[in-house]
């Protein structure tokens, strides 16, 4: 999220930290569920919405909305997109190409002669 976005909290939603639980237990959230249930449908995206639990200056901890927007740009989007587009194989009625010179292709027949 850029720094000049305006912070959305997570309404219907808290964060609490107890310091008398166990070192297991990070904290315990908290859900108004209509509040909730309002944020959750305003915000999802296909089926999903992602918040994350901040600690401001005061030390106190609260729920925002986390905007990240993926670039579709990535390595592995332009990867499996590569894996996906067909390879051209020559057919049989195609006539195929050597990479190497004729005289090379011959050199290389020699080469093959067991004496």
């Amino acid at each position: 999220m850029a720094q000049d976005q305006e912070k959305i909290f997570a309404d219907g939603f808290i964060f609490k930290r107890n310091p008398k639980a166990p070192t297991f237990v990070i904290g315990r959230v908290s859900m108004k569920v209509e509040e909730a249930i309002n944020f959750l449908k305003t915000h999802e995206k296909n089926g999903w919405v992602n918040v994350d639990i901040k600690e401001a200056r005061s030390g106190n901890h609260y729920i925002e909305l986390d905007t990240f927007v993926a670039n579709n740009d990535s390595a592995v989007d332009k990867y499996n997109a590569a894996k996906q587009q067909p390879t051209h194989e020559p057919q049989a009625s195609e006539p195929q190409s050597s990479p190497l010179p004729p005289q090379a292709q011959a050199d290389d027949e020699e080469d093959d002669l067991p004496f």
